[in-house]
């Protein structure tokens, strides 16, 4: 990371004048959610840009709609209030295909209360002859117009020397070692106020409505000195129940989210326990080779005694099978109860990836197994296997050296991890066992 912190750049304006697009045109790669339907955009959504040796965070949020009183649209005009008060510059985006509208004068009227350097950014300026119509946007009282197309790129150079004036030049930055953390489950099981109780401040939009959280989202949390990247991620619903583009979308983002975090948080609602498409979460997480931890929410309303907790881990696991070896924590993000004890259990399953066993202890450990329950071939071939040796961590990665490693069967190999998991734990980590030629 930088040693100073970045310079907030916040795109706002009324629903559909392109804000997502422009977001994208800045990134340069397609990052926001881009559809026709308005409201889309809902959380503030982050990411890094940077533009001739300066670099700068532009955070996107949802269409302003100032005196509607829809839950969903006032949920969006608080997060959108608290990115320009975070912000060091506004991109206002206005829409010329449609012309000045009251919606737009009102907005303006916000963003002067604000007091920050606001660019009046006229979008959908494909041409001159839409430039020649940019005077009726002088009365928002924001300043010189800046027309733009962020669908073409027309005039997004003139845009980011005007976005970068004020930015000192970059230092240079280092790889993020931090650890990063992905959010997961299915709609409304409470990923956004879990992360908000760990923030302990309302980072993201939390509505009883199902789906609110649309784009991932990451927040820093810091914990004892150290941070730690937060990962708020869409929920994920069976394909057949995405009926929405903007849906498919997110689950795609999502599964993009748990390929670059270090542990996968998979939230489950207490009320349902763990249903088929739960499993189907787990199984995209363990397939990308991340760790998993099993964080049952809303535990506060459960009816329970003594024994409750574990009954109910016990059904959980003999649900879980193959996956039996993910930790599971009770929680509830709405009473704040254990959120940070799973940061601790976090940080263990991380420790636990990034462990490395010695060969000689592996051999050691593992010798008499083979000895006492060798794999057996259908062919009639004997199968020796004469050592083994971990080649890689995070994920672990254990390599078994034998004369027939074709004939090895699925069963056998997941003996092998099972007593590798036996000897050494790994708690929450997918392990690969291979079989190589000797």
């Amino acid at each position: 990371m930088a040693n100073a912190p970045r310079w907030l750049v916040a795109l706002v304006g009324r629903p559909n004048v392109g804000k997502s697009t422009l977001f994208n045109r800045i990134l340069g790669h397609r990052q926001a959610i881009v559809d026709d339907m308005p409201g889309v955009t809902r959380d503030r959504l982050y990411a890094d840009a940077d533009w001739a040796g300066k670099s700068f965070t532009v955070v996107d949020t949802g269409g302003l709609v100032p005196e509607s009183e829809d839950t969903m649209e006032t949920a969006i005009r608080e997060q959108a209030q608290i990115a320009i008060e975070q912000a060091n510059l506004i991109l206002y985006v206005v829409d010329a295909a449609d012309g000045l509208l009251p919606g737009d004068r009102e907005i303006a009227d916000i963003l002067r209360r604000a007091e920050k350097r606001v660019l009046l950014i006229v979008n959908k300026s494909d041409g001159e002859a839409k430039e020649a119509a940019l005077g009726e946007f002088y009365s928002l009282g924001l300043g010189e117009p800046l027309p733009v197309s962020a669908l073409g790129g027309r005039r997004i150079g003139d845009l980011l020397d005007a976005i970068t004036r004020d930015i000192p030049e970059t230092e240079t930055e280092e790889t993020d070692t931090r650890l990063k953390v992905a959010i997961i489950g299915k709609p409304n099981v409470g990923k956004s106020s879990l992360v908000n109780a760990l923030l302990q401040e309302e980072r993201h939009i939390v509505t009883e409505i199902p789906g609110t959280t649309r784009d991932p989202i990451d927040a820093v949390l810091k914990h004892y000195g150290e941070e730690i990247v937060l990962i708020d991620t869409a929920g994920l619903r069976k394909r057949s129940k995405i009926k929405e583009s903007v849906e498919l979308y997110s689950a795609v983002r999502t599964v993009k989210s748990i390929e670059r975090c270090d542990v996968a948080v998979v939230l489950l609602d207490a009320r349902e326990g763990l249903e088929h498409q739960d499993l189907r979460i787990i199984e995209t997480a363990v397939t990308k080779r991340r760790p998993v931890i099993l964080a049952v929410n809303k535990w506060d309303i459960v009816e329970k005694d003594e024994n409750t907790s574990r009954a109910f881990e016990r059904a959980l696991r003999e649900k879980l099978r193959v996956y039996d070896y993910i930790p599971i924590i009770f929680i509830s993000a709405l009473k704040k109860q254990r959120v940070f004890k799973l940061i601790d259990v976090i940080k263990r399953v991380d420790a636990e990836q990034k462990k490395r066993i010695v060969t000689s202890q592996l051999n050691e450990a593992l010798g008499p197994d083979l000895e006492t329950h060798p794999p057996r071939s259908k062919s009639g071939k004997e199968i020796k296997i004469k050592f083994v040796t971990q080649v890689k961590s995070s994920p672990p990665v254990f390599a078994f050296f034998c004369n027939e490693p074709k004939l090895v069967e699925e069963n056998y190999i997941r003996y092998l991890e099972n007593r590798i998991r036996e000897h050494f734990g790994f708690e929450g980590v997918p392990i690969l066992v291979v079989m190589k030629q000797k």
